[in-house]
């Protein structure tokens, strides 16, 4: 969707990476080289007596979320109301710890064979009862928004990338169509979980160049804003075509989507800064010519310095060119994300817009095919 006017405005934000949690400050440590690797995350340890209760059925990626939220809500000064805001996050797979994933595998085997009605019998009586909570990956979003007091139009959507773009949008939609004026949107994922690195290695994306990473962030928007950290112009995913049975398109392919979806995106405003979230060497051969087709001055690939945090990396990608924006004192960005989905996110953040008419935006399709 295209946000007619002056968008909706970003408020706060709140990041989790290798760096630790932070509020602001990851586009001046991408500019500057000086972040950290992709690695573990230093994540803090819950201090409050419910963090401590509910952390116990807390996936690590669901702890990720937790604390963005926090951070965004907190940095936001939203404090009062809080079952009135929203809440859309992408999440990835499931992430419980090893010991009980491999009582309930060996639980579930028929012969040498694993049997998913074993698996919802005699697997799940292998467990703690409290094992759910960490294997539904919906519990990434609703154990942040539990202990926030979050009740707001809410929905978690499975990321490899895009699920996390169409996240934005239905969150913008929720504020255009009045169902709430404040929203939490952002992702929270960790492809280091063991079950996670190998189904990238079997897929072949660790040998194509995925660096896999973990992280987290949330973005606080709201339906206006006098304070505004910039604006949501435009979020939009885009269906790559793919051969039969891949995963992912083809480079030539991908490249071939990418120029006319970043000209879809920005419909011909002006752009200063791109931000590229390639998930290895294919997409980023497929997206590396665009910063200079579309001739912006300032480009950065963000998962070069962060990492394929799966879910989590167009959350992380959107909060680097909020940064940008403001260390380069630049107008607009285009953030264009190829994860292992295999289809592109486009999102549009600006600046300009400041000062303008506060009245609430309206929602425009980009394309064919926009909401």
């Amino acid at each position: 969707m295209r946000l007619d006017g002056r968008g909706l405005p970003v408020v706060a934000v709140s990041t989790l990476t290798a760096a630790g949690l932070s509020s602001r400050g990851l586009g001046q440590r991408v500019l500057e080289g000086n972040h950290p690797p992709p690695r573990e995350v230093p994540a803090p340890s819950p201090s409050r007596p419910e963090d401590i209760r509910q952390k116990k059925l807390m996936s690590r990626a669901a702890w990720f979320s937790a604390l963005v939220m926090r951070g965004a809500l907190v940095e936001a000064k939203w404090s009062e109301q809080r079952a009135e805001i929203g809440a859309f996050f992408g999440v990835g797979a499931s992430g419980a710890e090893m010991d009980e994933v491999a009582r309930l595998v060996a639980a579930s085997l028929e012969g040498e064979r694993f049997s998913l009605a074993r698996c919802g019998e005699e697997g799940l009586d292998a467990c703690n009862p409290l094992f759910a909570f960490q294997i539904m990956n919906n519990f990434t979003l609703c154990h942040g928004a539990i202990l926030e007091g979050l009740a707001g139009p809410n929905a978690a959507f499975f990321s490899r990338g895009t699920g996390t773009v169409t996240a934005l949008e239905e969150a913008c939609a929720a504020i255009l169509a009045g169902d709430c004026e404040r929203v939490l949107v952002g992702g929270a994922d960790t492809a280091l979980h063991p079950v996670t690195l190998a189904e990238l290695e079997r897929e072949g994306f660790s040998r194509q160049g995925l660096v896999p990473a973990e992280g987290a962030a949330a973005l606080a928007i709201a339906a206006a804003s006098d304070a505004p950290l910039a604006f949501v112009e435009a979020v939009r995913v885009f269906p790559v075509d793919r051969p039969r049975g891949a995963l992912v398109p083809r480079t030539g392919v991908l490249r071939d989507a990418a120029v006319p979806a970043a000209l879809d995106a920005l419909d011909d405003l002006s752009c200063d800064v791109v931000v590229l979230a390639p998930w290895g060497a294919p997409a980023r051969e497929a997206l590396q010519d665009l910063p200079e087709m579309l001739e912006v001055p300032l480009s950065v690939d963000a998962t070069r310095f962060l990492g394929e945090a799966l879910a989590a990396t167009p959350a992380l990608a959107w909060v680097l060119a909020l940064d940008l924006l403001a260390a380069a004192d630049k107008e607009r960005a285009l953030v264009l994300s190829a994860g292992p989905d295999g289809d592109l996110g486009a999102v549009v953040l600006g600046r300009g817009a400041w000062g303008r008419s506060s009245t609430r935006p309206s929602a425009a399709p980009i394309g064919e095919g926009g909401a």
